[in-house]
C-alpha cells in the first residue's frame, strides 16, 4: 500500500520522499524509483521481524521537517519518536495490530510498539485505516477513532495472462501470499482435500524460504500428505502473476489472524475476475462484503471451506460484474483521489491533533 501511494502521488506531480531502512546491504543509500526519492538508513542488527537502525528516526524527522505533510506507515516501533514535537502535520496510516507469538519478551515488545503507535496517532492530524470494520476491532481503536478516515489500499489489476498453470477442467483453487501461520493454509488444504473430484487442483503460491518470522511450510506439507492434486509452487514471479490468476476458478484467503486488516491480494484477484473465498474476520471480510464477489467462511473451519468451494463451483458468481464492482471500490485512481484529499487537508493544519 505504501509503495502504491508513493508512486501514485509522484505520478500525479507530487514530490515524494520515502525514508526506510537499508534492510538489504546491496541497496544504495539513496536512489529514485518511479519518481519517488528513496532514502535508506543503515542497519546495524536484526531483531525478530524488524531491524535496528539508530539513524532512522533522525533521518525521518529531518525529512518530514522539510515537507508540507508527513505520512507514517504504522505499526512501527519508531513512530512515536518520529512524530514527537513535529510541526509538520502528519497523516498516519494504521495498517494492522502487531501480533507476535506468546512469551514475555514478545508481550513486552507488543506493549512498547503499541505505546509508540498510540502516541504517533495522537500527534497526527488524520489517522487513515483501510476499513472501519477492522479499526473498531483493533486494540488501538481509542487512538484511531478521533482522527479516523477510511481509505482502501490502491489495488492495481494484474496484467492479462494465459491459464498456463491450469492442468485439467476440474475446479482450480488458488492462494498467493506468505506461507505463514496466520494465513490458515493448513485449514485450506484440509478443506480442499475433502473434495472428491480427482481433477480438482489447489495451487499454493508464495515464498517459504525467506519469510520474516519463519514459514510454516512443514505443517502445510504435512496437511497435504499424499494428495497429488495440491501444488506447493513457491515464489510466483511478477511476470507470471497474470497467468496465475487466469488459471483459477476461485481465489482463497483463509486467514486465521483476527488482526489482518484487509488482504490486498484478494482485491487483486477480484480485479482479475476471480471470485474470492475469505475468512469472516474484521477487515478481511470487507472486499467480499463491498463487492458481493465471493463468500466468507468462519476462520479455521475446513468443513466450511469445503462447502463454500462446492457452492462457488456449482453456482459461480458473474465474473464481469464482480470485476466491475472491484474496480469501483479498489482501483488505483479512486484510492489516490481519496488519499490526496487527506494529504491536502492535513497540509493545511499547522497543529497536530491532541
Amino acid at each position: 500500500m505504501a509503495r502504491g501511494l508513493a508512486e501514485g502521488m509522484a505520478a500525479r506531480g507530487r514530490r515524494v520522499t520515502v525514508v526506510t531502512n537499508r534492510f538489504d546491504s546491496s541497496l544504495p543509500r539513496r536512489e529514485e524509483i518511479n519518481g519517488v526519492r528513496v532514502l535508506r538508513a543503515p542497519v546495524i542488527a536484526r531483531l525478530g521481524r524488524g531491524v535496528i537502525s539508530p539513524q532512522f528516526v533522525r533521518l525521518a524527522r529531518a525529512t518530514i521537517a522539510r515537507a508540507k505533510v508527513g505520512a507514517l506507515q504504522l505499526p512501527m516501533l519508531e513512530a512515536g519518536a518520529i512524530a514527537a514535537g513535529m510541526r509538520t502535520p502528519i497523516v498516519s496510516t494504521y495498517h494492522c495490530d502487531v501480533t507476535l507469538p506468546p512469551g514475555l519478551v514478545n508481550a513486552a515488545q507488543r506493549v512498547v510498539v503499541d505505546a509508540s503507535n498510540r502516541y504517533a496517532m495522537h500527534n497526527s492530524a488524520i489517522v487513515a485505516v483501510t476499513s472501519e470494520d477492522y479499526a473498531r476491532n483493533s486494540r488501538m481503536w481509542s487512538a484511531i477513532e478521533p482522527g479516523m478516515a477510511i481509505v482502501a489500499p490502491p489495488c492495481p489489476p494484474p496484467p492479462p495472462g494465459l491459464p498456463s498453470y491450469r492442468e485439467t477442467d476440474g475446479l482450480h483453487v488458488g492462494f498467493l501470499g506468505r506461507i505463514v501461520r496466520e494465513k490458515g493454509l493448513e485449514y485450506l488444504v484440509r478443506g480442499f482435500r475433502a473434495l472428491p473430484d480427482p481433477d480438482a487442483r489447489l495451487l499454493i503460491g508464495g515464498d517459504f524460504t525467506h519469510v520474516a518470522g519463519g514459514s510454516v511450510v512443514q505443517q502445510v506439507r504435512a496437511a497435504i500428505g499424499d494428495d497429488p492434486r495440491v501444488r506447493l509452487m513457491g515464489f510466483v514471479p511478477e511476470e507470471r502473476i497474470g497467468d496465475f490468476y487466469a488459471s483459477l476458478d476461485v481465489f482463497t484467503l483463509p486467514s486465521v489472524n483476527a488482526f489482518e486488516a484487509f488482504g490486498i491480494v484478494q482485491a487483486v484477484a477480484m480485479l482479475a475476475g476471480v471470485p474470492v473465498l475469505s475468512s469472516d474476520i474484521p477487515g478481511v471480510r470487507q472486499p467480499v462484503a463491498q463487492t458481493g464477489f465471493g463468500t466468507v467462511v468462519p476462520p479455521a473451519d475446513p468443513a466450511a471451506i469445503t462447502r463454500a468451494l462446492r457452492g462457488l463451483h456449482a453456482d459461480p458468481p458473474d465474473r464481469e460484474a464482480g470485476r466491475k464492482a472491484a474496480h469501483q471500490a479498489f482501483s488505483v485512481s479512486s484510492v489516490l483521489d481519496a488519499y490526496e484529499v487527506l494529504l491536502d487537508k492535513a497540509a493545511h493544519q499547522r497543529k497536530a491533533r491532541r
